[in-house]
């Protein structure tokens, strides 16, 4: 997989991506890092760079600050950022909300940097009027339109599968083929998409790259080949040189759909469930919005997969530094449906009277003359917790409280708790970062944890219903 050598100008323009280390993102460094100044982002700090021309960064994509730091001086970014793990020991949120409040944040760094776009790969989208989006199809039209909201050019790049050497869904599909001699396949084998090659996705990545032409497009991209993820099971086969049995059968249902993939298919559950339940779709390119803005002789998919088994390239990656964890922390992510469309400001400030309403006869609240607001249990007056505004990372549209004090808090200098609109407001994202319990482990997931999701729930309920 090669790709022609282009001119360098003294000017380069520099592109930051998040995701850096990704399937995508070690390809397009490997490839374009003497065309552009690379400033590649990693929650990790980097101990040894093989490749000296590229800026390695370490970031916190939780943290609004540490984004804003990282996108200084940045022209371009692309984000191929996609349901990240976990980096506390408890993750309360699904995969939709943790990508959007990523989104958000992404967002928001990059207007106060004054980057000019914002390149995302993300996926084709059903042509079906009226039909319902899977969970992970409708993530990620969400992070699209959330990165577009600001003032940063947004390039939307839909793709189907991306078949290329190292990538989670093509190697899905190699290990299917490798470890089953009879491939019985759900209905949804059957459903067709237009998978594209690694090399026309990153050709078309390096086209789009500062490209005024693409400026708040979404573009759509894919061979011209038509073809069923059941028939790409036996090209992979048949490259693979297996001779593999391979039909459909009707009555899989979604469940074991998903087993059968993530067992056979080797592939952990946060990539298969997502995926599983989009492939119901028929996912082409449309009409109105292929690529256009060069003319590309598309690799076909038995092109792909033969180039992708071929190929004894393998691009470097740096070691890094093993990450220092501060022990038994917590992520809470909630996202609220906002249908009055009230301001993060107001949420917050009714939440902080809502509390002790609802806990009439066990909690009381109180904000103090410095401006911190304290929740006391009804018998006590030591805090049971202590939030301090911080007026200078907060808006109308994002308030944000550090969590300074409290007997259920063990570290007051390390989370924080935030209210945010998100989707033209249509949402209020309540979350909880970083946050360290006092309580033992144990009784703290039991108790304390469980009580929190149940108490934002009815919140939310609250929320949802009131009269205005």
């Amino acid at each position: 997989m090669e790709f022609t050598d282009q001119p360098i100008s003294d000017s380069k323009p520099t592109v930051a991506i998040a995701g850096a280390g990704g399937y995508v993102g070690r390809w397009f460094i490997y490839h374009f890092r003497h065309k552009y100044n690379i400033v590649a982002l990693s929650r990790k700090k980097v101990k040894d760079n093989p490749y000296p021309e590229v800026t390695w960064k370490q970031v916190e994509l939780y943290s609004i600050s540490s984004t804003v730091e990282v996108l200084k001086g940045v022209d371009v970014a692309i984000y191929l950022v996609h349901s990240m793990n976990a980096s506390t020991r408890l993750n309360q949120g699904s995969f939709e909300d943790t990508d959007l409040l990523l989104a958000d944040n992404f967002s928001r760094a990059a207007q106060l940097n004054k980057v000019k776009q914002i390149i995302y790969l993300g996926g084709l989208l059903p042509k079906e009027t009226g039909e319902k989006l899977s969970r992970h199809l409708k993530s990620r039209l969400e992070v699209e339109q959330t990165l577009g909201a600001r003032s940063a050019k947004l390039t939307a790049i839909r793709a189907s599968i991306i078949v290329g050497p190292g990538g989670s869904s093509f190697d899905m599909i190699k290990n299917l083929v490798k470890n089953l001699p009879v491939l019985m396949c759900p209905k949804w084998t059957e459903s067709l998409t237009q998978p594209i090659s690694l090399r026309d996705t990153l050709d078309i990545i390096d086209t789009c790259v500062g490209n005024a032409n693409v400026y708040g497009k979404a573009i759509e991209i894919g061979n011209p080949e038509v073809i069923s993820y059941r028939k790409m099971l036996e090209i992979t086969a048949e490259e693979m040189g297996k001779k593999r049995m391979v039909f459909s059968v009707p009555v899989f249902s979604l469940g074991l759909s998903k087993l059968w993939v993530g067992l056979f298919g080797e592939s952990p559950p946060q990539l298969v469930s997502p995926l599983v339940e989009s492939l119901k779709h028929t996912l082409t390119v449309s009409e109105e919005l292929k690529f256009r803005e060069k003319h590309i002789d598309y690799l076909s998919y038995k092109q792909s997969v033969r180039e992708a088994l071929d190929s004894d390239i393998k691009p470097k990656t740096p070691s890094f530094h093993s990450q220092e964890k501060i022990k038994n922390t917590v992520r809470s992510i909630q996202r609220m449906s906002n249908p009055h469309g009230y301001s993060a400001t107001w949420v917050a400030h009714r939440y902080n009277i809502w509390l002790p309403t609802f806990f009439k006869f066990w909690i009381n609240g109180e904000m103090l003359d410095s401006g911190e607001i304290v929740f006391f249990m009804l018998w006590s007056k030591k805090p049971m917790l202590q939030l301090t505004m911080i007026p200078d990372k907060s808006d109308e549209n994002r308030q944000l409280f550090y969590i300074s004090g409290g007997w259920l808090v063990k570290r007051f200098d390390h989370g924080w708790l935030e209210f945010r609109g998100v989707l033209e407001n249509r949402y209020i994202i309540s979350a909880i970062h970083e946050f360290v319990p006092r309580l033992p482990w144990l009784i703290y997931v039991n108790t304390q944890a469980k009580i929190h999701l149940w108490v934002m729930n009815r919140f939310k309920k609250y929320l949802k219903n009131r009269q205005n």
